[in-house]
């Protein structure tokens, strides 16, 4: 093409010198004015004279749209129209430092090359490198940063130029969405380091429906025998809406909010009557006793000279001498079971007439004070019955129940 081109400016040329003295209407644009000339000059330089137009050094003659050197001849035309090109004061600003240049460029794009710049895909440049150059420019020039990405365990290798984390990773097809965030965040500006973190974040909204246990209420009863309890209401459960915000990043899950919970069924209280009427059993077997309630106690067993004191006692609360028959209850309960008489399978009969326990009772043995006996023993004959038995309470009963036994 350039061949091609030279060879129609030769011929050109030479039917201009064969014409030289032909006369011709010539057309000069100079920043929007137009000047209008006859005649025979074939030089650029010359006919910009004849219309009293001065070029600078860097500006430019472009013949018929083309661009012709001031000191070369006209092609050969019917029509001829001449433009000056003003060259434009340009300042350059990049991290080389500033410079000035002047250019008759057509674009930013084209000044910069001009003068020697290099630039790459995600440079970012001040105007954009299409803009037209038609009147002096500022010029910007901010060459891209190598940048690591991390996401998601992979790394990628990006460059930008761009003034925030969020802008670079956009340009790079690496957009946060939604709830995604990363380190430094979207705003800020490019690290210094070049390590930006993109972190993925999803939420997940979780409903469970979960059980409301039931209350119980007890209520007492004269038509239910003493140590038993009849449902009279049955309780049911109730039904509770929950609503939990999951949160996850990078797919693992890293908290849960519950936002809201409803209740869809109330719980119904169940209502258990508890037996207060005595009816006296026989204990069973060939045992003649009857009796009006039977609970589960710990026993420990003493005896006057093996009682814990150190040295040997006979007392008790009740006056009677201790030893066999002879019972003890809690000092706190004693009041209210003092004299009653209890039977103990492989004990006997016993009457409750001594005091102990305290404290020591729920720490060496575990046990409620009230669920706690000890069992009388005369010197010599102490047998060991420590542990858990039945104790039976023989007629009459009491005209009030102690609580404990209700």
């Amino acid at each position: 093409m350039k061949f091609i081109r030279y060879l129609w400016l030769g011929l050109a040329f030479s039917l201009a010198a064969c014409q030289a003295g032909a006369s011709q209407k010539i057309t000069l644009l100079d920043e929007g004015r137009i000047y209008n000339l006859q005649s025979s000059e074939k030089l650029p330089l010359n006919l910009l004279a004849e219309a009293n137009l001065t070029p600078q050094l860097f500006d430019r003659v472009l013949f018929n749209g083309m661009l012709l050197p001031l000191d070369q001849p006209l092609p050969i035309s019917d029509f001829v129209q001449l433009q000056l090109r003003r060259a434009m004061p340009l300042t350059i600003h990049s991290p080389e430092g500033q410079k000035s240049i002047v250019s008759a460029a057509w674009t930013v794009g084209e000044a910069l090359q001009e003068a020697g710049y290099q630039f790459y895909a995600h440079d970012r440049i001040e105007p954009p490198l299409s803009t037209p150059i038609n009147a002096p420019l500022s010029i910007y020039i901010t060459p891209a940063k190598a940048l690591t990405v991390t996401m998601g365990g992979q790394t990628f290798e990006i460059r930008s130029a761009s003034p925030t984390v969020g802008e670079a990773l956009a340009e790079a097809g690496i957009p946060l969405v939604g709830l995604d965030s990363s380190f430094p965040s979207e705003n800020e500006a490019l690290p210094e380091d070049g390590q930006i973190r993109v972190i993925h974040i999803r939420e997940a909204l979780e409903t469970t429906i979960k059980a409301i246990p039931y209350p119980t209420e007890k209520r007492e009863a004269q038509d239910v025998p003493l140590g038993q309890e009849k449902i009279i209401q049955p309780g049911v459960n109730g039904l509770a809406l929950t609503r939990t915000r999951i949160r996850y990043e990078d797919g693992q899950e890293v908290g849960r909010t519950t936002e809201s919970e409803s209740i869809l069924r109330e719980p119904q209280t169940q209502i258990v009557a508890h037996g207060s009427q005595v009816v006296l059993a026989p204990v069973g077997g060939d045992i003649p006793y009857e009796y009006w309630t039977a609970v589960k106690m710990y026993a420990t067993v003493y005896s006057p000279c093996n009682s814990g004191t150190g040295s040997c006692s006979y007392g008790t609360a009740s006056g009677a001498r201790a030893g066999y028959g002879i019972v003890a209850m809690d000092y706190s309960i004693y009041g209210l079971v003092a004299g009653m008489k209890v039977y103990i399978p492989g004990y006997g009969v016993g009457t409750i007439g001594d005091t102990g326990g305290g404290p020591i009772v729920e720490s060496a043995f575990g046990v409620p004070r009230t669920q706690w006996i000890d069992l009388g023993f005369d010197d010599g004959n102490l047998v060991d019955m420590t542990g858990w038995v039945t104790v039976y309470f023989l007629a009459p009963a009491p005209a009030e129940i102690p609580y404990f036994l209700k």
